[in-house]
């Protein structure tokens, strides 16, 4: 109608802009009278151009995903001016988040919110319409989605707990987001995320379509059930995420409208379980190849006896748990430990460091 109106004045020529907000548009009209560029493309490279540091420096030194969740400190500029709000960082190109929190008197330290948590919320959400979606009686005819979380052998042990005891199914797959991916295919919804905060959830065409059934029937007239809103709280997910790799700003506004539905703060989010402590060493050797695992990459079948000896150290500790498996790209043997103590899962990491410097170290033979 506005355009109409434009071109019913004699001599007045009507540029349709799109769907902008107002500064926008006012920008535009600005820049045009200025004889600048003037599209909504110009608008965001204008922004993004005045975005230069003075010192220059290094993207995301400091501050990043992976910074954050490898150092488990505060990020650059952060302090005590930022206790207790719910804090995310993202990484450089934007495939990867984390959540923290600032706690009081944190001497540099924080809470991590890793991308076990992060998989964990999503889980619990989706569970929860999952419940909704099927307890009608005009509903058990519906696609039964066959949900799987997909996890590798560094997620930490007590996330993997919590699943289970939701009665979700836990897949594990060795380290990579290629065999995260592909396992999570396998499902109507397949739910991965490695701790990094590198993840998505992945959904069955099949299971698409009995959920745009179950939307159509709502825009025909139903009531619009707990079931039916579920339904829509789905659909609305699947389309959110992004299906196709990890996306830190798709994960984070996912994250922050789950919160919003239930209510709750980053505190009580990460208070759904207590991760176990754990402990990660790399070791030298004179082959990596030497190192041949199995089962997700946590039982070593080469070389002989290694694992026997890996078992007898674990065995040791209260919830111990620690896998040895080769780098891909160093010769070196990564070491992971868990246990009910910091003090006892650095011990069986040190002890379990030993144990593959003498099958495979320099001096082995």
């Amino acid at each position: 109608m506005k355009m109409k109106g434009v071109t019913s004045i004699v001599g007045a020529v009507a540029t349709d802009m799109g769907i902008l907000t107002t500064p926008q548009l006012h920008w535009m009209v600005r820049a045009r009278n200025k004889g600048m560029k003037a599209s909504e493309q110009d608008y965001f490279e204008q922004l993004s151009s005045s975005f230069s540091s003075e010192d220059g420096g290094v993207l995301n030194d400091g501050v990043g995903a992976d910074y954050v969740q490898k150092e488990k400190v505060l990020p650059n500029n952060f302090g005590s001016k930022d206790t207790g709000i719910r804090c995310v960082s993202l990484d450089g190109d934007a495939d990867r988040l984390v959540y923290f929190i600032v706690p009081p008197k944190s001497s540099g330290r924080i809470d991590l919110v890793d991308g076990d948590k992060i998989l964990s919320l999503f889980a619990l959400f989706i569970r929860e319409q999952l419940s909704f979606l099927n307890e009608k009686e005009d509903m058990k005819n519906c696609h039964q989605a066959h949900v799987g979380v997909i996890q590798t052998a560094y997620a930490n042990g007590a996330s993997t707990n919590y699943l289970k005891l939701l009665g979700l199914e836990v897949n594990f797959t060795p380290t990579g987001v290629k065999y995260l991916h592909e396992k999570a295919t396998e499902f109507d919804i397949g739910i991965y995320f490695e701790g990094n905060g590198h993840g998505t959830v992945l959904f069955s065409e099949s299971f698409i379509e009995s959920l745009e059934a179950r939307t159509n029937e709502i825009s025909l007239g139903s009531k619009g059930s707990e079931g039916e809103k579920a339904a829509l709280r789905l659909l609305a997910l699947s389309k959110l995420i992004n299906q196709a790799v990890g996306d830190a700003l798709s994960g984070f506004l996912l994250v922050e409208v789950i919160l919003q539905h239930m209510g709750w703060s980053i505190n009580k989010w990460n208070e759904l379980y207590h991760d176990l402590p754990s402990k990660q060493l790399k070791v030298k050797v004179a082959d990596r190849t030497a190192v041949v695992t199995t089962n997700a990459e946590t039982v070593v079948v080469s070389p002989p006896g290694l694992q026997e000896a890996i078992n007898e150290e674990t065995a040791k500790n209260p919830q111990g748990r620690c896998f040895v498996r080769p780098s891909g790209t160093e010769d070196v043997v990564r070491v992971y430990a868990e246990a009910s103590t910091q003090e006892a899962a650095d011990t069986l990491a040190n002890c379990v460091a030993k144990l593959v410097d003498q099958f495979l170290g320099f001096n082995s033979s």
